[in-house]
């Protein structure tokens, strides 16, 4: 890899989310081709594969530790690769990809929530404020603009997948902090490899229920690209820009992927642009920049001169 490439944060970090939002229209545009449980699946076992090479020294010398953390590592890779994948698939056969985009832009403010809810870690009234505001703007998204729509509860249940799976995910973003103290190329094909474990059930069950992959080598190659390109080389990319220059600068790039994902949804999906669509994610900006705006002190008055 180019030198200057891998020392480039942002560079890293527009591209990681680029490969991201890819994934997104990509699953939106094979949906009906490729069960969406063996999607996740194989974008798993063929991540896994990939990895292995690269983290085996690392693994090796890592194994005692992550099997001491079990428990843990079973609650992550549950979380964070079985089911957010899984269900977010599931929910991408009934919604546009558009929509799946933009409630995803509240993923930081789920996030916050969980951490209240598992650590303690009370919000400033400025973030409460941020999460409601972020909040309404989901709900703008979900009823698609509609106030009959939000009176009566009638979601779409492709949406609903997706909030259930933003919710699973948040947990695993939560607990992220008490991960095993190893290699992050050990712990992340660890991960891979026990989420992968966990959906061959279900992936078999799949199966058995007469679902198989069409679409020719159209939907292998999709299926390629998510095993590559927004499993294993965004994480990454993205690991890399964290180490670069933080974490929280890395992680409000992750507000870049609704963008393109919304610019490849239009232009590959035919997919539109609705004013709703706009309302909900101004809503969801406005909660999202108010959460994480400091607070403004003033400046200690200079000494006076004696």
């Amino acid at each position: 890899m180019p030198r200057t490439l891998w020392n480039s944060a942002w560079t890293l970090l527009i591209l990681g989310n680029l490969f991201w939002a890819g994934n997104i229209v990509l699953g939106r545009g094979v949906a009906g081709m490729v069960p969406p449980i063996a999607l996740a699946y194989w974008r798993w076992t063929g991540a896994f594969l990939i990895a292995l090479g690269f983290a085996w020294p690392y693994l090796k010398r890592d194994f005692p530790a992550l099997l001491r953390h079990w428990k843990l590592m079973l609650l992550l890779s549950a979380t964070g690769i079985a089911s957010y994948n899984t269900m977010s698939y599931i929910g991408l056969t009934s919604t546009t990809a558009l929509n799946v985009l933009l409630l995803q832009s509240a993923m930081p403010l789920v996030i916050v929530v969980w951490a209240f809810a598992l650590f303690g870690d009370r919000p400033t009234p400025r973030q409460s404020a941020g999460v409601l505001i972020s909040l309404s703007g989901v709900a703008v998204i979900a009823a698609r603009g509609s106030l009959q729509v939000l009176l009566h509860l009638r979601l779409n249940r492709g949406d609903v997948w997706i909030l259930v799976a933003m919710a699973i995910y948040g947990i695993y973003a939560a607990v992220l902090r008490r991960r095993p103290n190893v290699h992050p190329l050990s712990f992340l094909v660890a991960a891979m490899g026990i989420g992968s474990c966990m959906m061959l059930p279900f992936y078999l069950w799949e199966m058995a229920q007469g679902a198989v992959i069409r679409g020719g080598i159209d939907s292998y190659m999709a299926m390629a690209y998510t095993a590559v390109f927004p499993s294993f080389i965004a994480y990454l990319f993205f690991n890399r820009g964290v180490e670069l220059i933080g974490a929280g600068p890395a992680g409000q790039s992750m507000h870049l992927m609704p963008l393109f994902g919304s610019i490849l949804a239009v232009l590959f999906l035919g997919e539109h642009f609705r004013i709703y669509h706009a309302a909900g994610i101004s809503l969801i900006a406005a909660g999202i920049l108010l959460a994480s705006l400091r607070p403004f002190r003033r400046p200690a008055p200079a000494a006076k001169a004696t």
